[in-house]
């Protein structure tokens, strides 16, 4: 039996717009470690830390109850502290709206334009807020003259958010919303009470490119 001829093949050639892909594909994933080593780098030499946002102190200054009437007066002192422990840039804080609160009542805002901290020091915000004639159901009524009559302290609540924004190399700028929920019992003898608690929480995303006085 003779043998069969050889059967001739031809050999596909790649498309050329595939080795063009595959081109793209690399370059592309070696782009991204080369950023990627480069964030990582950079964070590790700077390290950066969180903004911080807090209440200093309070102190009540005034508050007078009126039984017949059933509002109440009040004066209180805030100060509130922003602190930026970065070591090699600076902090800007913006839209800074705090809302001060009594028994669920919303009594007074606190705002402060647009300010900045420089890098590893810190900035006080010192607040006069005074509240006149904030009317009273019966439950805060009673609230309120158990307050000034028996324990002597008053509760009140601040609540708010800060933005910040601080550029750290190439990482970018990194902006935080800060949010601030601090509850606050104030003697009626107007001593000043200190708080090392009432801090903020934060979360943040990476981006390219009352009367405040004092």
């Amino acid at each position: 039996m003779p043998p069969k001829p050889p059967v001739l093949t031809h050999r596909r050639r790649t498309n050329p717009l595939i080795w063009c892909y595959a081109v793209v594909c690399a370059i592309l994933a070696a782009t991204i470690i080369i950023v990627g080593i480069i964030v990582i780098a950079g964070y590790l030499a700077i390290r950066p830390k969180f903004p911080l946002l807090y209440i200093h102190s309070a102190r009540l200054d005034e508050a007078d109850y009126f039984p017949g009437q059933g509002v109440l007066d009040v004066r209180l002192t805030i100060i509130v502290k922003a602190e930026n422990h970065n070591e090699k840039t600076h902090v800007s804080f913006y839209d800074t709206k705090l809302v001060l609160g009594y028994h669920g009542l919303s009594i007074a805002q606190l705002v402060a334009g647009p300010f900045d901290v420089a890098k590893n020091t810190s900035r006080e915000l010192n607040y006069v807020v005074g509240s006149s004639r904030i009317p009273l159901d019966l439950p805060e009524q009673r609230l309120t003259e158990m307050s000034l009559e028996k324990t002597k302290v008053m509760p009140f609540v601040l609540k708010g958010s800060s933005r910040t924004r601080w550029r750290v190399g190439p990482l970018g700028e990194l902006k935080f919303w800060l949010h601030i929920n601090c509850h606050m019992w104030l003697p009626t003898n107007h001593s000043a009470v200190y708080y090392s608690h009432c801090s903020t929480t934060s979360h943040y995303h990476l981006e390219n490119g009352g009367d405040h006085i004092g």
